[in-house]
């Protein structure tokens, strides 16, 4: 049975939004960025100067842009979006997440990868929906602080089986405090391959139905090296010098246009959203696959005006003048000094 999961809905902390300039990459932010808040709660997805909600309009082309587009096809591929429609209208394609109930019973799970995960409890139980496919994530938010956790937790966990009692098992699981910018330790997995969180990188279709989606995409590729770069923590590529390394964000150019005919409300939103935050690479799989929440409200033709996005409108970004320090996911602002002295001053 799919479970109806809800939505993140975005807010603006103060009164002006940050807007594009088409003549040149970059982007004037007055006070606060947008921040993400989860409907239902009072938690924030991580500070608003956490990386992922930080633009990247500004920031120069990485030099590693051209070799890792080629390896990545991207002069003969689209970009697809992976989730949407299915054929049962109740299972939409597409990462399921959920809100943890005041009285959920916490349990243990058994990982494979138990060095790398953390042991939890996790609000893991016989109604959390879990995604189709062989990854099996779930993503569950406590919002309440308990004895168990404290208030605005992400559990995220791959490969996940829940069994009653202590027999739940998984690949990976990962615990992350959405009021702290801390990243996992270095070369740690998460539930993803990557080491980051998977919720603040999903297309979200509340988000996207208010206009506001001030965050970066998540994506994967099919080749990708034996690196990765801020703010990834883990790798789980092959020796090939050529593709990039987890962690790499990419940009659509400001320019790239489709028209209204072609391109909605919905799938402008999700255009302002890749050229203003971009997409990290975060687990292996097709070429420019990027994800969403898996919601029974996303239309087919919301999801197919996407497809028409050329990987070719892209080029990766050295995001490494934003990186205030190694194991944390706070980034530089654009608009401020400090952004200005690492970032454009080079």
């Amino acid at each position: 049975m799919f479970v109806c999961v809800l939505g993140s809905v975005a807010t603006v902390d103060s009164a002006a939004v940050a807007t594009e300039s088409p003549a040149r990459h970059s982007l004037v932010v007055a006070h606060a960025p947008p921040r993400t808040t989860l409907p239902g709660t009072a938690c924030s997805v991580f500070p608003a100067d956490n990386v992922w909600s930080t633009s990247i309009s500004q920031l120069p082309v990485n030099v590693n842009s051209a070799r890792w587009m080629a390896a990545m096809d991207s002069s003969t591929t689209n970009l697809h979006p992976d989730y949407g429609p299915s054929g049962n209208p109740r299972q939409p394609y597409g990462i399921p997440w959920t809100i943890v109930s005041t009285h959920v019973a916490f349990t243990r799970v058994a990982f494979q990868y138990a060095s790398e995960s953390d042991k939890g409890p996790y609000p893991l139980t016989a109604s959390t929906p879990i995604e189709g496919g062989s990854d099996r994530h779930a993503l569950m938010v406590d919002p309440h602080a308990s004895a168990t956790s404290s208030a605005c937790t992400l559990f995220e966990t791959f490969d996940t089986y829940f069994h009653p009692g202590s027999r739940s098992t998984a690949g990976s699981g990962a615990i992350w405090k959405l009021t702290s910018n801390a990243l996992r330790p270095a070369t740690f997995t998460s539930a993803d391959a990557a080491g980051l969180p998977i919720l603040p990188g999903l297309v979200n279709y509340d988000e996207v139905k208010r206009g506001i989606m001030a965050h970066a995409i998540r994506f994967t590729a099919q080749c990708t090296s034996e690196a990765f770069i801020w703010p990834a923590r883990h790798e789980a590529g092959q020796a090939a010098p050529r593709c990039p390394p987890m962690g790499a964000r990419f940009r659509l150019r400001a320019s790239f246009l489709l028209p209204p005919a072609q391109c909605d409300a919905f799938c402008q939103t999700v255009l302002r959203t890749m050229k203003n935050y971009g997409l990290i690479l975060a687990d292996n799989g097709s070429n420019w696959y990027f994800q969403g929440t898996a919601d029974t409200r996303w239309t087919f033709n919301q999801v197919g005006q996407l497809k028409a996005i050329p990987a070719s409108a892209f080029a990766a970004v050295d995001e490494s003048c934003l990186e205030v320090a190694a194991n944390s996911g706070q980034a530089r602002q654009p608009g401020t000094a400090a952004f200005a002295a690492h970032c454009l001053a080079r």
